[in-house]
């Protein structure tokens, strides 16, 4: 398990890490600070903290997980798949400020964080709530997003 914790970590904090070089100023960027945001949007810092303990947990998560799926490939092509959106959507997002595109990519990221969650919770139980979080802060950040659509 510790071997697959490792894997799962350097995985996930490699895809925080290429998403974050996508992102640019992002946060702090003049296009975002002159946006009209939603009045929950947490303080810049939150975000950092939150993925990174996301990230743990999920982390943790998948490691568990993978040795008990029934079948891998699904497994493995849900991971990617999450991945790729998390990863897309900083760019879209930020970079090319496509904040409709932006909603499109996140609210895939959360229906399938949702569906990992729910699907793999009869193999997991409790320690499904390892992704709770995850999907949680999704939720979140999938309002923020639609807010900016809607409001600018």
């Amino acid at each position: 398990m510790t071997l697959r914790v490792i894997i799962f970590l350097v995985v996930n904090f490699a895809t925080l890490g290429v998403g974050g070089l996508f992102t640019g100023k992002g946060v702090p960027s003049d296009w975002y600070m002159g946006l009209n945001k939603a009045p929950w949007t947490p303080p810049g810092w939150v975000f950092g903290v939150a993925w990174s303990a996301i990230m743990i947990l999920f982390s943790f998560y998948m490691a568990r997980l993978w040795p008990m799926a029934e079948n891998q490939k699904l497994l493995l092509t849900l991971f990617l798949l999450q991945l790729v959106l998390n990863i897309a959507w900083n760019p879209i997002f930020f970079h090319f400020h496509n904040v409709a595109l932006g909603l499109i990519v996140i609210t895939g990221l959360t229906v399938l964080t949702g569906f990992l969650l729910f699907y793999y919770w009869p193999k997991l139980h409790l320690m499904s709530a390892l992704l709770l979080p995850y999907f949680l802060w999704l939720l979140i950040a999938t309002s923020l997003n639609a807010y900016i659509l809607i409001k600018n």
